[in-house]
């Protein structure tokens, strides 16, 4: 498996799942390991450099920031580079600290048994099989505006969704339909189970914002098969 690098369009999403994949894995080992990720996870967020694959910084720094003294910084750093998250790319020397890179094929490797616990649509997109799975097709000219007829909040929160980008709208949205209405909550139904779960991690904030545009109502927005 080749995972993307984590740089350029979707980059974000990209950085949030191999995130989501190091905590869902430490939190199904002992303690000390979650402590050990969690570290990771901190100093990745703080001070990683993404496009570079770039980690340069002294342990004075690193100890500051895990709150813990220096000594456990060595440690901690040596432990990382064992389990092959951790690669030195350059060792550091007077007045240089050593850089590191994160094996990111490495790290899925590892936390692969903990990918179901997300969920389905995860294990597709880490295992790259998600647009085999999926492949919405491309949209020609404009996508039609949708009905209005009804008069419903869904109704109108896809007027709202088409006018903000048709395409994502054609692709994944005009699919869905108006199922029961409880309260706050808005259930829609999707043509999948891949479907619903890809709508419902990718654009649940999109749906609720749009839907409380023109029903202020509405607290939540739920997308089954």
């Amino acid at each position: 498996m080749l995972y993307p690098k984590p740089i350029g369009r979707s980059a974000a999403a990209r950085k949030y799942d191999l995130l989501t994949a190091m905590g869902a894995f430490a939190l199904s080992q002992d303690k000390s390991r979650q402590r050990l990720i969690l570290r990771l996870m901190t100093l990745i967020t703080a001070r990683y450099n993404w496009s570079r694959d770039e980690l340069a910084v002294g342990q004075r720094e690193i100890a500051r920031l895990w709150a813990i003294q220096e000594r456990t910084v060595k440690r901690e750093m040596a432990r990382l580079r064992g389990m092959g998250w951790l690669v030195v790319k350059r060792q550091g020397a007077r007045g240089r600290v050593t850089e590191y890179g994160l094996d990111i094929e490495r790290v899925l490797d590892d936390t692969r048994p903990a990918w179901a616990a997300v969920g389905p649509d995860f294990e597709l997109r880490l295992d790259g099989r998600e647009s085999a799975a999926v492949v919405p097709l491309p949209v020609r000219g404009l996508v039609a505006p949708p009905e209005l007829g009804d008069g419903k909040e869904w109704s109108l929160a896809q007027a709202v969704l088409h006018a903000e980008d048709p395409a994502v709208y054609g692709a994944w949205l005009r699919a869905l339909v108006r199922g029961e209405r409880a309260g706050g909550r808005l259930t829609l139904t999707a043509p999948s189970r891949f479907h619903a779960a890809y709508v419902q991690t990718h654009f649940i904030p999109r749906l609720l914002a749009a839907c409380q545009s023109v029903d202020d109502s509405v607290a939540q927005v739920a997308v089954v098969a």
